[in-house]
């Protein structure tokens, strides 16, 4: 099938390449030169694992090509997938001006029946304007179809290859069953296609970010209640996740979530439950948590040193996940800007989000091409985001370097009494010291 991708960012270069592995003619449309030349020299912009070898070898077999010409791309296509961004506004509400715009082109490109596709995250309504704006554009037949992504970054390219479901939203059943075809080589161990009208579809993605990021956040309150009561939250978390009806997903407590996805979609659901006229409390309450919980590790470092002027904090991680370069909403921005208000100068590690941080922090931070350059001299560490690499350092090594042996870490990578074996002040996220 030949396929149009509207938008060569993170979803759509996904989404294009792993259709063409299946076998169709892809090309990816954007409005950026610099990206389109980028990526047909086989350069890939972002850092996801396994996606430069995927565009590689589509783009070494000819089925995966790049422009920046999109009428012609929809006149050559059947299927259209619209990936653009959808910014949030400053109420939270997302923007979903782009995905207008490239449906008003689209529509005005086609010359017969056509599937457009909005893998975009979109609130509620918008297949809805969508439908409209093309309506208003053409005469042609065509069917648009919701089809939200459930992208995990640092696993993006096995999540598409292997979907654990696909949502299809449409209100006709010709646009169904085309994206249906599309998906069929995807799903032939058993993993569900789930056909819904466009609003459900739409609301889906939203409501399964949500529901993710309210047990990061109710598994922070808890482990902040650990805390104060002298509980573990290690024994805490394991006695509840071994209830079949919760499991163990995302439970695991930290200095709160960030990305793309989570901080933006929790925002844009609770605005259009408010315009719908009702108060999501529940996701209020998420967000307020997320936000309380990134200041942590700079308040128990407050508190064991007094001050934080003039010392010499080292950093390890600073994407807002392992296996991403992706700075979106990160944790690590909030706790850097913070170690700086307070005085401290700060040395950071992190094995691939290094560029993405230059760009955030410029020259106030010191940037280290190793994690144990970062800690010569530190007065503490700070372990911001898990990255393998972190789990079994050399920690006499790390005692010898180190100014004060002090480890803040914001993910429990190790035990307490891993640390006091080893001889160091470790301060970490719901577990007794």
């Amino acid at each position: 099938m030949r396929i149009a991708v509207v938008g060569a960012g993170y979803v759509g270069l996904v989404v294009g390449a792993g259709l063409a592995e299946n076998g169709n003619e892809v090309v990816c449309v954007d409005v950026d030169p610099a990206k389109v030349r980028a990526l047909q020299r086989g350069k890939v912009p972002i850092y996801e694992p396994g996606l430069e070898e995927l565009v590689k070898r589509n783009r070494a077999e000819k089925r995966l090509t790049y422009t920046l010409g999109l009428a012609k791309a929809v006149r050559r296509s059947a299927v259209v997938f619209i990936a653009v961004g959808t910014p949030s506004g400053e109420d939270g509400s997302a923007d979903v001006g782009q995905v207008l715009r490239v449906a008003r082109d689209v529509a005005r490109a086609m010359t017969g029946y056509t599937v457009i596709v909005t893998k975009s995250t979109v609130p509620v309504g918008t297949a809805a304007k969508v439908r409209e704006v093309i309506r208003g554009e053409t005469t042609h037949p065509f069917s648009v179809v919701s089809n939200p992504e459930f992208l995990k970054q640092g696993a993006a390219v096995s999540d598409f290859m292997k979907p654990a479901r696909v949502v299809i939203g449409a209100d006709d059943s010709r646009g169904a069953e085309i994206v249906k075809e599309l998906y069929a080589p995807l799903t032939r161990t058993g993993a569900p296609i789930l056909v819904t009208d466009c609003a459900s579809a739409e609301l889906a993605k939203y409501a399964a970010n949500a529901m993710l990021a309210t047990r990061i956040s109710f598994m922070n309150e808890v482990a902040n209640v650990c805390e104060r009561v002298g509980a573990n939250v290690d024994d805490v978390r394991r006695a509840v996740a071994s209830d079949p009806r919760i499991g163990s997903a995302f439970l695991f407590p930290g200095v709160g979530y960030g990305g793309s996805c989570f901080p933006k979609d929790v925002k844009a659901l609770l605005n259009s439950a408010k315009r719908s006229g009702y108060e999501c409390d529940i996701l209020e309450a998420v967000e307020a948590v997320n936000e309380r919980q990134k200041g942590l590790l700079v308040e128990k470092l407050k508190a064991h040193f007094g001050s934080l002027k003039g010392k010499r904090v080292a950093v390890w991680g600073l994407a807002f996940k392992p296996r991403t370069d992706d700075m979106r909403e990160a944790p690590a921005v909030t706790i850097v800007e913070r170690l700086l208000a307070e005085g401290a100068k700060v040395h950071a590690y992190d094995p691939v989000a290094e560029r993405t941080a230059r760009k955030v922090f410029g020259s106030r931070v010191t940037f280290a091409k190793r994690p144990y350059d970062a800690i010569k001299g530190a007065d503490a560490l700070a372990i911001v985001t898990e990255w393998n690499e972190f789990r079994e350092p050399d920690f006499e090594r790390m005692r010898a370097l180190m100014r004060e042996p002090v480890i803040a870490d914001g993910r429990n990578v190790f035990t307490p009494q891993q640390m006091r074996a080893h001889g160091f002040t470790y301060l970490s996220i719901g577990r007794p010291a």
